[in-house]
Order: C-alpha cells, then sequence, then structure tokens
C-alpha cells in the first residue's frame, strides 16, 4: 500500500486524469477531492462508490483509497494536516470536529445541500484561478477559499445524525438531536425531566422512544457525543484539562477524567500525549 506525507501544513492542486496514479493510497493528512467532470467510482476503506462532477470527498488520515475512472476526469485536491486545523481559529469549532470525526463512516460525497453544492462549485472554481495565479497576497487568498468549503463541507456533514436514523425518521426526534447537540456543553439542559419537558413528553415515553428511533439510549448518545467533543478538543486544541472540564460543564478535571477513563481507560493528558505521539510518529 502506497503511503502519502504531506509536506506543507496546506497544498491545493488540479488534476486532469485518465486513470488514477497510485491505489489504495494512505495518508497522514486529510485530502478533500471535488469532482470537477467525468465519472467513475470512489473506493474508500474496501467501500465503493459512484461519483460524478459536483461531488465532493473527505478522506481522512489512515484511511486507504484510490478512484477508478470510467473517463478523463478532472479533480481540485486539497490537502491539509491536523496542525493545520489546530492553528486556525475556527468560530464554530464543533462543526469542523464533526467534519474530522465523521468523514470516515459518510457515503459518497459530504455535499447534500443543493445550494451548498452549487456555492462549493463557484468557490472551487475561484481555488484554481488562485492556486494558478502567483501574485501578491494569493497564499492568503487560496487559504480563506479552502476555509470557506471546509465550513460548508462541516455544515453538511453536522446534520448526519446516528446511523440507524432514517431520513423518515419522526421529525420530533431530529428535533431532540439538534437540541442535545446545541446544549452539549450545558448539563442542566441535558436533564432527561428537562428535555422531556422541552417536547411535551414523559420521562418514561421520552427514553423508551429516543431509543426506538435511534438505536440507542438517550444517555448513550449524549455521553458519546460529548466524548467526541472532548477527544477533538484533545487532538485540535491547546485548551487545558481543566479549561475543557469548565467548558463541558463538570465539576473538576477529576469529574472529567472519571468519565473519559470510564470509556477510553486512560486520562484525558496521557489520551493527548498518546495522540501527539502518533502525529509525531
Amino acid at each position: 500500500m502506497a503511503r502519502e506525507n504531506i509536506h506543507q501544513s496546506l497544498e491545493v492542486f488540479y488534476e486532469k486524469v485518465d486513470d488514477c496514479p497510485l491505489r489504495d493510497r494512505q495518508f497522514n493528512f486529510f485530502e478533500m477531492v471535488y469532482v470537477i467532470s467525468g465519472t467513475g467510482n470512489h473506493i474508500v476503506n474496501g467501500n465503493k462508490f459512484a461519483y460524478c462532477a459536483g461531488d465532493l470527498f473527505l478522506i481522512t488520515p489512515n484511511d486507504y483509497h484510490g478512484f477508478d475512472l470510467e473517463s478523463t476526469c478532472e479533480f481540485m485536491v486539497v490537502r491539509f494536516g491536523e496542525s493545520y486545523v489546530r492553528e486556525y481559529q475556527w468560530k464554530s469549532i464543533d462543526h469542523i470536529e464533526c467534519l474530522l470525526y465523521y468523514a470516515s463512516h459518510l457515503s459518497g460525497s459530504v455535499l447534500v445541500k443543493k445550494d451548498d453544492k452549487q456555492m462549493v462549485g463557484l468557490l472551487m472554481q475561484n481555488l484554481k484561478q488562485a492556486a494558478d495565479y502567483k501574485a501578491i497576497y494569493s497564499e492568503d487568498l487560496v487559504r480563506h477559499l479552502v476555509n470557506a468549503i471546509i465550513v460548508i463541507a462541516a455544515r453538511n456533514i453536522a446534520v448526519i445524525k446516528p446511523k440507524e436514523v432514517s431520513p423518515n425518521t419522526d421529525a420530533r426526534v431530529l428535533q431532540i438531536l439538534d437540541y442535545i447537540q446545541e446544549h452539549i456543553r450545558k448539563p442542566e439542559f441535558l436533564k432527561i425531566a428537562v428535555i422531556a419537558e422541552k417536547f411535551g413528553l414523559s420521562s418514561t415515553y421520552l427514553s423508551s422512544y429516543f431509543r426506538k428511533q435511534c438505536g440507542e439510549s438517550i444517555q448513550q448518545y449524549m455521553s458519546s457525543y460529548r466524548l467526541r467533543l472532548i477527544e477533538h478538543r484533545l487532538r485540535f486544541s491547546e485548551r487545558r484539562v481543566h479549561e475543557i472540564a469548565d467548558e463541558f460543564g463538570f465539576a473538576d478535571e477529576s469529574h472529567i477524567n472519571k468519565f473519559f477513563k470510564r470509556h477510553h481507560g486512560l486520562s484525558l493528558r496521557a489520551y493527548r500525549n498518546t495522540c501527539l505521539a502518533s502525529s509525531a510518529a
């Protein structure tokens, strides 16, 4: 299996190819591939998805992927490392973290909103021009365009729900999921009785209703969602453990470490050190 490394925090380039030059490539960085023209299949971790113009794929570190081209294809490729994510001060970093976390579990293109698909198409055209035209402030312009594309992709991925939730799921459970994500840092809003009252349900019915709709308990969903955000705080921010504890409503470091160890068997500091050592390897 070919393994590729990135030599800068951000790389952008255009490709026009008749055949995929490398197959089963594995990265130590994130790669976004936008299809300008052409059709074929994209294979990610052994799963195959048909693609066409306007699709945008995100490949995460340690994924392996390749393309089976049916004709000549044009791609815009954007590569960025974990350092790029840490350097940029995202205003709504949770959406970016969802982007990073969920990418390996997506079925095909990350773009699901029609308007966003059109917007990304225009941004990619401008990105190609900016990358080709070397002039003053070109690098800054490229970064602004890339960041806009990342944010648009992130807000599409942010609507992804538990895998058991289908497009035909009761609209009310989707509202409950949105409510949980919005208030994940405020434990007082996430008590079963509070959520039940908010949505006009009894506490007992809410628990059984959520499990039936989502395939897991509401407590399991809240814990796993909070855990993912804490993991990414440790990986992609410089926040101290006590700051993360405060952010997510834990009384102190001992409480958040107890919660984290229950799932990972590691303290937050040990987990962060493990991630840093893995990135440096």
